[in-house]
């Protein structure tokens, strides 16, 4: 493992390392307008959710690092404190990327982008009619974070109006993941695509208190083939299985036939069993996982 100190860096030399760490990153596609009435677009990776009530989005256009320069949609924030982020998705990753070129100021980018221009209720810049989610933002506050090329400027933005389509909603009105098609960004050139085969659950901590990994008996805790994530799947459960469901679990078949060609071989018998549960936790069943550890 290399270490290194961000001081002894050159800032583009930092910058690669930081944004093809920490990925990938959600994209703000803010629209801005200045005192003149000249609309901008462009797009801000350095950005998150950051309060639900009140709904705070917070994203950060930087100085530019070689020149020291800052963005118009910083300079047309200061002038008129509104916004509207635009969700990026896959159908206009492109075009989001080319309205990230440094057009001079005045100049449109969402014509430069051909993209749509859709008025705007509560603020004065105009949503992006291509964006699956438009969220119109007053600015509450701009906070440098220094005045040298690459320093942020932390835009907080409430969010006032939120606008869905309703193709990317399920049946119960809320947004299907599944169905919104996002893009995020990574380091460099490199972008990457949330589709449905790539989306994976996680259960949430329970509501009480999980036993936690410390707790797992330690043949368990030391498998070898039972991965750290599994250790966290099994450490998150409140209870363990009864004797009476570990009896039952005996009479799987599967299990069955692994209890009957292990007789008197210990250490292979844990060994299946084992990876019998590992195929269970796979499939999200911790319960089931736990009772063929258990017997």
């Amino acid at each position: 493992m290399i270490t290194l100190k961000p001081s002894d860096l050159k800032p583009i030399d930092l910058q690669s390392y930081l944004q093809h760490a920490v990925a990938p990153r959600p994209i703000c596609f803010a629209s801005t307008i200045d005192k003149a009435g000249h609309v901008n677009l462009s797009p801000f990776s350095f950005f998150n959710l950051f309060s639900t009530h009140p709904p705070i989005c917070v994203f950060s256009p930087s100085r530019r690092v070689r020149d020291n320069t800052t963005k118009h949609t910083l300079q047309n924030i200061l002038e008129v404190p509104e916004c509207v982020i635009n969700i990026v998705n896959y159908d206009m990753v492109q075009q989001t990327s080319l309205a990230s070129v440094e057009y001079p100021k005045g100049v449109n980018e969402f014509i430069k982008a051909g993209f749509t221009q859709l008025p705007s209720a509560y603020v004065k810049p105009p949503r992006l009619a291509e964006s699956p989610v438009q969220f119109e933002c007053a600015v509450q506050q701009v906070i440098p974070l220094g005045q040298e090329g690459g320093a942020g400027n932390l835009v907080l933005a409430e969010i006032k109006l939120i606008h869905i389509k309703e193709e990317i909603l399920d049946e119960k009105g809320r947004i299907d993941q599944k169905k919104i098609d996002h893009v995020a960004r990574l380091g460099g050139d490199w972008y990457c695509r949330v589709t449905e085969n790539n989306l994976f659950k996680v259960a949430k901590p329970v509501s009480k208190i999980g036993i936690g990994v410390d707790a797992l008996p330690s043949a368990i805790r030391n498998s070898h083939l039972l991965s750290g994530n599994n250790l966290g799947q099994l450490g998150n459960v409140e209870a363990l299985p009864s004797d009476e469901e570990v009896e039952a679990m005996k009479q799987d078949p599967e299990v069955r036939t692994i209890l009957d060609a292990t007789i008197g071989d210990v250490k292979t018998r844990e060994m299946h069993l084992h990876a019998k549960a590992k195929l269970f936790l796979e499939a999200s069943d911790v319960s089931s996982a736990w009772k063929v550890l258990l017997i």
